[in-house]
């Protein structure tokens, strides 16, 4: 199939679901059956080889459960996809006949796996789909595009799926979502797909995230389901059933991702309001920056250190503690009032290291 082609040409959002693994037959077939009746789903999925971080845990069923999803697909007449890590499992999923191959984010990381795969799949017309690196790396994340490109794959579609924190307090994976924004400025014809189940990690938060995705015009989402998900072999706090999967879909807004409205000439308008305001934030900051120039000829002059921590600490908590006088987060004023502080040492260190 033409991923990229079916993807444009499905009604939003195109979806690939499935179970987390592959645990038998009868599993991966009936859940199928039921998403299939549902009528949303475009692809199925499922894992063959699970990564896990830990040994001992499950790792999936291996290649003994490759037919069963090829089964599940011609049962359903919808095309299959599941997840390679390595040369071995393309060779092995090349052979079994499967639609779509996916790459997961702990192989995204690595350039030599990507290489690897990309070797194999020299010559052979697939579609692949590649997560982003566990780490918020885009040309890590880009780089994994143009192998595999110079290896004659073409039909390419990103899955961000989030990035790895230490204890979120909401998420399972950061959804950071400025790197699929960036990768999109970058590689705009790319098809991006959404999995909300690895970036939330609970089921209860799988819509929040779905309608973000769409809001920020994504083409799709990849969701795991499964026919009892309190009993899943794997992941099973993310995944929900076929008729969860349903309620999600239903509970969508989808919104038109063009502008041809009569009331264009207002936002227009808006656009333009913004821009000049733009202009003058930066007017202001580059004011800003020649008064650190004449802060860092004054340390120079008494032989001063550029970081001040006290004063810096009291600047931020000052800040930080207008966050709703601003109609700020603080997540966001932390941000900008790191950026300029980190400008403004540039320019200091610019003035007190100049040598004659």
């Amino acid at each position: 199939m033409n991923l990229t082609q079916a993807i444009k040409d499905a009604k939003r959002p195109f979806l690939i679901t499935g179970p987390c693994s592959a645990e038998s037959p009868e599993q991966l077939i009936s859940v199928s059956k039921e998403i299939a009746a549902n009528g949303h789903a475009n692809v199925l999925r499922a894992g063959i080889w699970k990564p896990r971080t830990r040994p001992d845990s499950f790792e999936g069923m291996g290649a003994i459960a490759l037919p069963w999803l090829i089964e599940a697909g011609k049962e359903t007449g919808l095309p299959v996809t599941t997840e390679i890590a390595n040369r071995h499992h393309a060779e092995l999923a090349l052979k079994a006949g499967v639609d779509i191959l996916w790459i997961g984010a702990r192989t995204t990381v690595n350039p030599f796996a990507i290489q690897e795969i990309a070797d194999v799949l020299k010559g052979v017309n697939i579609p692949v789909m590649v997560k982003n690196p566990v780490n918020p790396d885009l040309e890590l994340w880009i780089g994994a595009f143009e192998r595999l490109e110079k290896a004659g794959i073409t039909d390419l579609a990103a899955i961000h799926r989030g990035f790895s924190v230490y204890k979120h307090p909401k998420y399972r994976n950061v959804p950071t979502w400025e790197l699929p924004i960036a990768l999109r400025e970058r590689l705009p014809d790319l098809p991006i797909i959404c999995d909300p189940s690895h970036i939330t990690g609970r089921r209860d938060l799988l819509l929040e995230v779905s309608q973000k995705a769409m809001d920020l015009n994504f083409d799709g989402l990849m969701i795991e389901t499964h026919p009892n998900p309190d009993k899943a072999w794997s992941d099973a706090s993310q995944q929900v059933t076929p008729e969860g999967l349903k309620a999600i879909v239903n509970n969508l807004i989808l919104r038109s991702k063009d502008l041809n409205s009569p009331d264009s000439p207002i936002l227009d308008e808006l656009r333009h309001k913004m821009a000049s305001m733009d202009d003058k934030l930066f007017d202001i900051l580059s004011a800003r920056m020649h008064i650190s120039e004449e802060v860092g000829k004054f340390k120079l002059e008494h032989n001063t250190t550029i970081l001040q921590q006290e004063y810096w600490t009291a600047v931020i908590n000052s800040r930080l503690g207008k966050s709703n006088d601003y109609q700020l987060s603080e997540r966001f004023i932390r941000q900008i009032m790191d950026a300029v502080h980190q400008e403004s040492i540039r320019h200091q260190t610019r003035v007190m290291n100049k040598r004659d």
